[in-house]
């Protein structure tokens, strides 16, 4: 059992963003539903006296909070959200494996670093079940494992990290970079790094918005779990995400359905020939999902056949969307050039339209969206950035051995 409770409602949205909240901080939990569990409601009320607040959530000390702030949830899990200073030598928005090993190779440099990230440090890589693909790992790793690594590094060469900090704004003032914070605090430095990856993306279809967090999910890793023992699950994309997921998905439910709308599997061909050959899988090519049903909590998923056009209806018990990715840049429009999909463009420096902002990673127009060339283009970035910095006239005295 974890030592977080969380008790609530699948209809309560701000259930959802706590649940999501503690996801993306990697943090475990046991959900508790009020409206099925009727203990869960009898320890709320009685806790509350006589009162319903949710989501009320119980720590390892004993102690609670009632229908929390994500700030509150971040200051009672004791992360920090203000640096210690203002100013740094270079500025990472965005703390996966791009801003990360940017950070690592900085402090190599001896160039002063911070590394700010919206949701929690180590990206994608960090909700991703296994890497099969990462060099050195022969028997493949688990994302999470891997990522502390890369933090744990990161922060051995003297890299100052923060996780649930948004950015609103980056700008330049005179010869400087600012980075706006979400909460108003402005951090100032002489160049900065947009590493701010990519999130997956919905299908915008009727019932979505309402029902995430209360069986539509975008994390098997994180959210997997709370379906053990279920008949069946769903995942809506047959990439190599929405297989790996899948096939990770089997050890919690007797059945998973792949639901594609293509006319065949888009993943590689090992993964392909798993699924196919998986006896708790099953797939359905040329299937456009078309609308989510639930109140409250998600009843069925309405699909059409491409083909003949008839509509199915099935009836899973979470349904996990993995159709590929949006780049976390809606904080960039109108402050440097994006393309038309909202990837940022650079040169062949790294370097995009506004003077002394780099881009690394999935967020960077033109890059692979693999983890090896993520963390290759960070490092790529900062050596970039060094060079930026000497012609400048700014580089630090101090420079470590490579």
């Amino acid at each position: 059992m974890a030592d977080i409770k969380v008790y609530g409602a699948p209809w309560c949205p701000d259930c959802r963003r706590s649940k999501l909240f503690l996801g993306e901080q990697r943090v475990p939990y046991d959900w508790i539903d009020i409206d099925a569990d009727a203990e869960g409601l009898r320890f709320v009320e009685e806790l509350q006296g006589g009162g319903r607040t949710i989501p009320t959530i119980i720590f390892a000390d004993g102690s609670h909070l009632l229908e929390p702030s994500n700030d509150k949830l971040a200051q009672k899990l004791g992360l920090r959200l203000k640096a210690e200073r203002s100013y740094y030598d270079l500025l990472i928005i965005g703390g996966g494996p791009a801003g990360l090993s940017s950070a690592i190779y900085a402090g190599r440099e001896g160039i002063d670093s911070l590394v700010i990230d919206k949701s929690a440090l180590g990206g994608q890589a960090a909700l991703t079940e296994r890497i099969d693909n990462y060099p050195g790992f022969p028997e493949g790793i688990q994302g999470g494992e891997l990522a502390d690594r890369i933090i744990q590094q990161a922060r051995r060469y003297g890299g100052e990290l923060l996780s649930a900090v948004g950015v609103k704004e980056v700008k330049r003032q005179d010869e400087y970079v600012v980075v706006v914070a979400e909460a108003g605090d402005d951090y100032c430095g002489r160049v900065a790094l947009i590493a701010t990856g990519s999130t997956y993306r919905r299908l915008d279809v009727p019932g979505e918005e309402d029902l995430i967090g209360a069986g539509i999910h975008f994390c098997s890793t994180c959210d997997g779990p709370f379906y053990k023992g279920a008949d069946e699950l769903a995942v809506i994309g047959g990439g190599n995400s929405g297989l790996e997921e899948g096939l990770f998905l089997t050890q919690f439910a007797k059945k998973v359905r792949i639901l594609e709308r293509g006319d065949r599997l888009q993943g590689s061909p090992l993964l392909r020939d798993k699924v196919l050959n998986h006896p708790q899988m099953e797939v359905h090519t040329n299937t456009q999902v078309t609308e989510f049903r639930g109140n409250g909590k998600l009843s069925a998923v309405v699909a059409r056949d491409a083909v003949t056009g008839d509509e199915r209806v099935f009836q899973p018990a979470a349904a996990f969307i993995f159709i590929g990715l949006d780049p976390n840049t809606s904080f960039l429009k109108g402050s440097l050039e994006l393309d038309q999909w909202g990837f940022v463009i650079t040169d062949d420096t790294l370097q995009t339209s506004l003077p002394g902002v780099f881009a690394a990673g999935d967020v960077r127009a033109g890059s692979t969206k693999q983890l090896g060339a993520a963390i290759g283009e960070g490092i790529t970035a900062l050596l970039m950035i060094r060079r930026h910095l000497e012609k400048s006239a700014h580089l630090p005295v101090h420079k470590a051995n490579a």
